[in-house]
């Protein structure tokens, strides 16, 4: 019976090569989650050394994600155009840069550029990742697979934030970057071992050895050969990266870029400023890390659940779910608490349920976008999100700094962004 390439990845259990490949996604998606994140458990100590304000730490916490939106845009279309796995090893290349250098800082500005070029190797990393765990996935396996690539991050944020609590006790905020340059440099060798290229990238090529080389991928998965490829699109219908604009796409690109925009202004909010806010009421860099640990626990956990939640009920609306859930967790975080375990219970709820909608955000992506503009629209949309999202630690800071707001002012506005994501999903098309 002949087979094309994606019936057989579909058709076939997933074996114990394609499980490696997934889990290295996964492992990278947790170093995202660390890298990511090693500016705000680095942040106390900076405002300290430097004397900064609040508005000023903003900008500096802000610089990777619009590094990020950047490099989803601009390197996210690269992994459609050359490939997934090149992709992966040269974002590698520039997050290993940027964290080393990060360590030389003896400014915010300079601290502030490797920032922005960390961002660029993460922005890049995310769409491909994407796309290789939804496309090296079966059918059956699929659901499961992007749901543990999503907790990734918080499971690496949650890592990452021990491991920095640890580094911290020694007082040098520069640690933690060393650390991540360390780790990030070390995945390459593991992406060029364990990760082939994704058959569905050599199909879309449509070359003359294209079937040859699906089935070198396919050898390394230890997976059946495939034996007729899919039927060429006609010339009228042939792929265009820019098929994420015709009218065909370009609702779904709009809503799921604006509702995943909208929803990160939130997310980060926490994710950035829950260190310095913690520190603010008194507690040492260690502690406020822990805090933040705690968030990051709760979003794991509350990936996992909602992975289980998308077989029995589907995407959108569990999505929504957890958007309005997360909306009202920030509100109740900006109330404060008068102990460290009320702060670090505050944010568990609030990281549960806001990772639960990231990971819903993820699966709408892989599902919503097809194999040809996958990396692409994902770049797009994490990318343009990212961007938007940049602005929620400055945003924050103005808020407190200059609009003189205290932490539940600020946490109510900063929580009208996953109310705002809510909206635009329920204007997605129902088979979503």
């Amino acid at each position: 019976m002949e087979q094309t390439p994606r019936q057989v990845i579909e058709q076939t259990p997933m074996g114990v090569r394609q499980w490696i490949a997934v889990a290295l996604m996964i492992a990278l998606n947790a170093l995202d989650g660390f890298d990511v994140l090693s500016s705000a458990f680095a942040a106390p100590g900076i405002a300290k050394e430097w004397g900064i304000e609040r508005d000023a730490l903003g900008v500096v916490l802000s610089m990777e994600l619009i590094g990020m939106g950047f490099g989803s845009v601009l390197l996210g279309g690269a992994a459609d155009r050359f490939g997934r796995r090149p992709t992966i090893l040269t974002c590698l290349i520039v997050m290993t840069t940027g964290m080393g250098l990060a360590t030389t800082s003896q400014s915010p500005g300079s601290l502030a550029l490797w920032r922005f070029i960390t961002g660029l190797g993460i922005g890049g990393m995310l769409a491909a990742i994407n796309a290789v765990t939804a496309e090296l996935s079966s059918l059956k396996g699929r659901s499961l697979a992007m749901a543990l690539m999503v907790i990734g991050y918080p499971a690496g944020a949650t890592l990452g934030g021990i491991i920095s609590g640890s580094l911290l006790k020694g007082g040098d905020w520069r640690l933690v970057f060393e650390f991540g340059a360390i780790a990030t440099a070390a995945f390459i060798p593991l992406v060029l071992i364990f990760v082939p290229e994704t058959p569905d990238y050599y199909v879309t090529r449509r070359e003359s050895t294209a079937l040859d080389k699906v089935n070198a991928s396919l050898r390394k998965l230890a997976l059946p050969f495939a034996t007729v490829m899919p039927p060429a699109p006609a010339l009228a219908d042939k792929p265009s990266a820019l098929d994420i604009f015709k009218p065909g796409l370009l609702r779904t690109t709009v809503l799921l870029t604006l509702g995943y925009s909208f929803h990160a202004g939130t997310f980060y909010y926490i994710l950035k400023w829950t260190p310095k806010i913690v520190a603010d009421y008194g507690y040492s860099q260690p502690e406020a890390a822990s805090v933040l640990v705690m968030a990051n626990i709760g979003g794991a956990i509350g990936g996992a659940v909602f992975g289980f939640a998308m077989h029995r009920f589907g995407l959108k609306w569990p999505t929504i779910a957890m958007l309005l859930a997360g909306a009202v967790a920030v509100v109740i975080f900006g109330l404060g608490r008068e102990t460290l375990d009320g702060w670090k219970l505050a944010v568990f709820f609030t990281g549960f349920a806001s990772n639960a909608a990231i990971v819903g955000f993820y699966s709408l992506f892989a599902k919503g976008f097809p194999t040809h503009v996958r990396a692409t629209g994902t770049g797009f949309a994490i990318g343009a999100g990212r961007i938007g999202a940049a602005g929620s630690p400055i945003l924050a800071g103005v808020l407190f700094t200059q609009a003189g707001l205290g932490l539940f002012g600020v946490s109510v506005i900063m929580a009208m962004g996953s109310i705002a994501a809510a909206f635009f999903l329920l204007l997605l098309r129902k088979e979503l």
